[in-house]
């Protein structure tokens, strides 16, 4: 998993926007978050809770882009359904995740599986990881990330 002071690498991921690429916001500050999967609890939690910032996120020079598995359409109709206004990439062949390191074995009742490790990381204008937040809960967590941000800006 990437950590504190790593570049975050130079990605590029198509959404249901168009495309993000990290080089096009350079010069921003820029939150990654990773969730599972699109439309289920904590995933939509954790989407609101920074939709429900985005506006102060903005007002900081911070751009927020959560990624996940799901394809397009898939994010397309989380986005619709909820109301989300982040970016939200659809990594579906993992490229992203695996840069990232958080593709990794996952275990439930006993089986083993891959999956995404919820997981949040936040750069500054330089491109520069300064903040990693790993195995995230989701109560509290898009605060405590633009508690960061405010910070980054002191």
């Amino acid at each position: 998993m990437l950590k504190i002071n790593d570049k975050i690498p130079n990605f590029e991921i198509l959404t249901d926007n168009g495309e993000f690429k990290v080089s096009n916001h350079l010069g921003k500050k820029i939150v990654v978050f990773f969730f599972p999967r699109a439309d289920t609890s904590g995933c939509t939690a954790e989407s609101i809770a920074f939709t429900n910032l985005q506006k102060k996120f903005e007002k900081l020079n911070c751009i927020v882009i959560g990624i996940s598995k799901d394809n397009i359409k898939k994010q397309a109709k989380f986005r619709e359904k909820y109301n989300l206004t982040c970016e939200l990439g659809a990594d579906f062949e993992n490229n992203v995740c695996e840069q990232f390191g958080v593709w990794v074995e996952k275990s439930m009742y006993g089986r083993k599986y891959m999956g995404i490790q919820r997981a949040t990381f936040l750069c500054n204008e330089k491109g520069i990881i300064t903040n990693v937040w790993e195995k995230v809960k989701v109560p509290g967590h898009a605060d405590e990330v633009l508690a960061a941000v405010e910070k980054m800006n002191m």
